[in-house]
Parts: C-alpha cells; sequence; structure tokens
C-alpha cells in the first residue's frame, strides 16, 4: 500500500512496477489509521514470522550462544536484544509463548531488520526449555541483581545460553532454578540497582564475545 501524495517514493513505485509486485494507492490517513503516523507512507503486507524450533538453535557446529528470554514485555527492549545478538553471532533466541512479546512489527522495526537473520524459537514453558538445552551440554546463565558473581569473572566463552528476565521483576523463579550460574552486573554506587534490559542482556552477550574471541 503506497500512501496517496507521498513524496520520495518514485523509484519504489517503479521498482515494484518492474517486479510485476501488486500494490494499492491508499488514501494517507487510512495508512495513518492502520500502523500510526509514524510511516514513511508505505505499507507492506507480509506473512506471520516464522518461529524455529529449539533443536534449531544447536545445529551449527560451533559451541552455540543463545539468547534466552523470560517474560520480556517491552517491543523496544526485545528489538534491541535481537539486534545484538545478531551482532555477537548469537545462534538464536528463545522466547516463551505467553505473557512475553512475541515477533511483532514494532519488534522487527526496534531490531533494525536483525529479526529477519536470526533464528527465534517460541517455547510453552522456558524453564523446561532452558533444561533441555542443559542435557544437550549448555550451560544455563541468568541474570540478576542479587547474583554472587559479576559478569566478566565467570567463562562465557563454552555453549552458553544468557537469560535476561523481565523488566519489572527479573527471573521467574523455576527459570531462575534451571540456572547454573547466576551473574550480575556490579554498579559504581547505590542511586539505581539495575540496568534497562536491553542494556544488560547487551553488555554480558558482548562479554561473551569478547572472550570467545580470544580463547579462539
Amino acid at each position: 500500500m503506497i500512501g496517496e501524495g507521498a513524496h520520495g517514493l518514485e523509484t519504489l513505485v517503479a521498482e515494484t512496477r518492474q517486479r510485476r509486485i501488486p500494490f494499492e494507492i491508499h488514501d494517507r490517513h487510512d495508512l495513518d489509521r492502520r500502523v500510526g503516523d509514524h510511516n514513511q507512507g508505505v505499507l507492506a503486507e507480509a506473512e506471520p514470522f516464522a518461529y524455529a524450533h529449539l533443536d534449531d538453535l544447536l545445529d551449527r557446529g560451533d559451541p552455540p550462544l543463545i539468547l534466552a528470554l523470560d517474560s520480556l514485555q517491552d517491543p523496544q527492549n526485545f528489538g534491541t536484544l535481537l539486534r545484538t545478538a545478531l551482532a555477537v553471532g548469537a545462534h538464536g533466541v528463545l522466547v516463551p509463548e505467553h505473557r512475553a512479546v512475541g515477533v511483532t512489527p514494532a519488534v522487527s522495526n526496534a531490531s533494525a531488520g536483525a529479526v529477519e537473520h536470526l533464528r527465534v524459537a517460541r517455547v510453552t514453558n522456558l524453564a523446561r526449555a532452558l533444561g533441555q538445552l542443559k542435557s544437550s551440554g549448555v550451560w544455563v546463565y541468568g541474570m540478576a541483581v542479587d547474583a554472587d558473581a559479576a559478569y566478566w569473572d565467570v567463562d562465557l566463552s563454552g555453549p552458553l545460553a544468557l537469560v535476561v528476565g523481565s523488566e519489572g521483576s527479573g527471573l521467574g523463579r523455576l527459570v531462575r532454578e534451571a540456572c547454573d550460574v547466576l551473574v550480575r552486573i556490579p554498579m559504581a554506587d547505590n542511586a539505581i540497582q539495575s540496568l534497562n534490559a536491553s542494556v544488560a542482556g547487551s553488555l554480558v552477550l558482548y562479554e561473551a564475545l569478547r572472550q570467545r574471541r580470544r580463547s579462539s
């Protein structure tokens, strides 16, 4: 769909016609009603996101690096973590099916397209899925503000699943119990207790990348 009167889309329209992709001209207000007024005058309809299977995250030869998200709610945080996961070469992302944000247009936009290049597996029970990863030789590290170990003091170079908790309550009880190790991000003072979920997760993912490159 292309908004009537939208400027700067001539090249897109010409290429769409050349590729014989059907499109319709809609009133710009109609696009605004569908997706909000932050669109650029063009809207594409796509098939629902195709989630991967848990086993798909383990089928590469090198030690897996998997990001698991426990009941994350904010699309911006999800999208940012997806972008970081792709940047550090993560094998994929694991999310629960219920009480958590899924892959939506807002998440895709926040990920800057990274979600199209990542395997995202959706499971009904995250704690059980983490147990399956552990049975495959993957160590599960959870992030918690009350953990004893600082994230830079633990070995993140092996087969790893990093679990980031929800924005409000952190890791759920069963997910926390499924973790082999809990790690924290040290703070300079007591002004704040924790960082934004996407910032915190990104710090640990990059530390994992640093350790893996150092040990290779």
